[in-house]
């Protein structure tokens, strides 16, 4: 057989267990995000999103609302906000959902807040950093389900002992914006996985 045809054969077989493992790693990616940890939790780490000068983006604001429900109803008893400034932003993303949460009536004792964080992975670290600080142990993390695998995984290999609380409401409710998530979270985690970012 010519080598013209020998080579799309051997490709093939070495492309067939990378589409196998990027397909498990969707399934995962979805299965994870559908498990609600019914805590409870010392904390709950509530990872930041975009904001708009003041106001939290659609997906920060969902996730803002979670941890308030999670502390209301007794299931954590901190909540730690993330996120730092985005370019040009006057506010933190931490900053922002502090306020909301303070208007809520969340007690500011139980608000811990760092301003540092720009990543997911940054999130968790100055989330450790904060956990060791005010000795707590345990957390919930809250997030968009297609983003929990990935956030779980990286509190994990961070040291904190998580567990997942999606945000039961979510911008990406279409076909197509779930989709285009699941893909882009499907790329970010072999990412992680292979270079530790």
């Amino acid at each position: 057989m010519p080598a013209s045809h020998r080579i799309p054969r051997a490709l093939r077989w070495l492309l067939l267990p990378l589409a196998a493992w990027l397909i498990l790693v969707a399934l995962q990616i979805d299965a994870t995000g559908k498990v609600h940890h019914p805590g409870p939790a010392d904390a709950a780490i509530v990872l930041g999103a975009a904001v708009n000068d003041a106001a939290p983006s659609p997906v920060f604001r969902e996730r803002i609302r979670h941890g308030l429900t999670l502390y209301r109803t007794g299931r954590v008893r901190k909540l730690i906000l993330t996120g730092g400034y985005g370019e040009g932003a006057p506010h933190a993303e931490s900053q922002v959902a502090r306020a909301i949460a303070i208007r809520a009536g969340v007690p500011a004792q139980a608000i811990l807040i760092e301003t540092r964080s720009r990543t997911t992975q940054q999130n968790m670290a100055e989330a450790k950093r904060l956990m060791d600080r005010h000795r707590l142990s345990t957390a919930l993390i809250v997030s968009d389900p297609l983003h929990m695998k990935r956030a779980l995984r990286m509190a994990r290999d961070t040291g904190i002992t998580a567990y997942g609380a999606p945000t039961p409401t979510t911008r990406y409710r279409s076909w197509k914006s779930k989709t285009g998530f699941l893909l882009r979270e499907v790329y970010f985690y072999n990412h992680y996985l292979v270079t530790g970012d």
